[in-house]
């Protein structure tokens, strides 16, 4: 029989069978989980859906929470749930285990969340930063890519002159 295993998600796929390990949902990210977690889960899940109109989908090992573009995720693990949020800001805060840049105006925090009573401020409140900011920071992002880009000069007389001199000595 001639088929292959799914470097992914392990499972055995036949030849010229339809295969989509990527697709899945909340349900099943969150099905195994202890008691703890499944109420932490619950109640971030809820505090998020209180900011307003908004997209929650499951994407790989991920639940996505976004607006125009995502805000944070949750990675559901067996022994605590990674969040990772997406600011304008860096925050330094013990919750916080790694920020780093995640692109021009965004910086990611990545922290876990291991009982229902860690889902409060100040987590809630920069959850609520990020889904208030979410928009304004997607749009500075591409204006800032526009501007580098416009900002280049291209090969060909676009380019000042004394650069093409420069560059053909």
């Amino acid at each position: 029989m001639a088929g292959h295993e799914c470097y992914h998600c392990k499972q055995w796929v036949e030849a010229g069978e339809a295969h989509d390990c990527w697709t899945t949902t909340e349900s099943a990210l969150t099905a195994d989980l202890p008691e703890d977690l499944r109420e932490a889960w619950e109640r971030l899940r809820e505090t998020a859906a209180d900011f307003g109109e908004q997209r929650i989908y499951a994407s790989h090992k991920s639940i996505m929470f976004s607006r125009k573009s995502c805000y944070f995720f949750v990675r559901p693990k067996k022994q605590f749930l990674e969040v990772t949020i997406f600011l304008g800001r860096t925050i330094k805060a013990p919750q916080i285990r790694r920020a780093a840049p995640a692109s021009r105006a965004k910086i990611y925090h990545t922290l876990r969340i291991t009982h229902r009573d860690e889902v409060e401020p100040p987590i809630t409140e920069w959850l609520k930063e990020a889904y208030d900011t979410s928009d304004a920071l997607a749009a500075t992002a591409k204006s800032r890519g526009a501007k580098a880009r416009a900002a280049t000069p291209r090969r060909g007389s676009t380019a000042p002159r004394r650069l093409r001199k420069n560059k053909a000595r």
